[in-house]
């Protein structure tokens, strides 16, 4: 059996992540493939129960909220994502290492090399395949966010300078990596911003 394939979906407040990602699973499943469509930090009972302390209010130091992050996702790798990927699942992840580099790394200044031996750690060699960036700039993203009908998280209430350094640490790396980003203006109407996600992943089907 093959092994599935990894995609994950990144992007700060507000880029719509949540709302095209459903969509997207399902323009899979319509082409046959059999997706496993998951999130970060969550995705099993023991790293759901750690996202719930994560997002809650409250002061966290950054280097527990750290190793909060990757506590969850060594239980998500272990117990969804790489069983998924061994029976031939693709698997749709809403956020993943990227987003610690850029929430963690550029949002609370934690060096990039300490992330990079925790990445390697926990993950060994699994990279994602593809990763979708949702890049909006950071006002109509916080614009966006503060239109949800319910109160803001832990990382939704951060000021203005916190998103604009997490933007620019995700555009850094995607520039890094463009074999494996692809950039998505998620400033777009949501029809248009699936529409270029699809787009971005007809290349994996070949």
């Amino acid at each position: 059996m093959e092994k599935g394939c990894f995609i994950t979906i990144e992007g700060g407040e507000g880029a719509g992540k949540s709302t095209c990602i459903e969509g997207l699973a399902d323009w899979l499943r319509a082409h046959g493939i059999e997706v496993e469509l998951t999130r970060e930090p969550g995705g099993t009972p023991v790293a759901e129960q750690i996202r719930r302390l994560l997002l809650a209010p409250g002061e966290i130091p950054p280097e527990s909220e750290l190793l909060l992050i990757f506590a969850a996702r060594d239980a998500h790798l272990h117990d969804r994502i790489k069983p998924a990927l061994a029976a031939g699942r693709w698997v749709l992840c809403d956020r993943f290492t990227d987003a610690t580099y850029a929430y963690q790394g550029g949002g609370r200044g934690i060096e990039e090399a300490r992330i990079a031996r925790l990445e390697d750690w926990v993950q060994g060699s699994l990279r994602p395949d593809r990763t979708l960036l949702f890049d909006i700039d950071v006002q109509q993203g916080m614009d966006r966010a503060g239109q949800r009908e319910r109160p803001a998280d832990r990382f939704e209430s951060e000021r203005e300078d916190f998103y604009q350094r997490v933007r620019q640490t995700y555009l850094r790396r995607a520039e890094a990596e463009p074999h494996r980003f692809r950039l998505i203006d998620a400033s777009q109407p949501p029809d248009a911003v699936l529409t270029q996600a699809q787009d971005a992943l007809e290349d994996l089907f070949d």
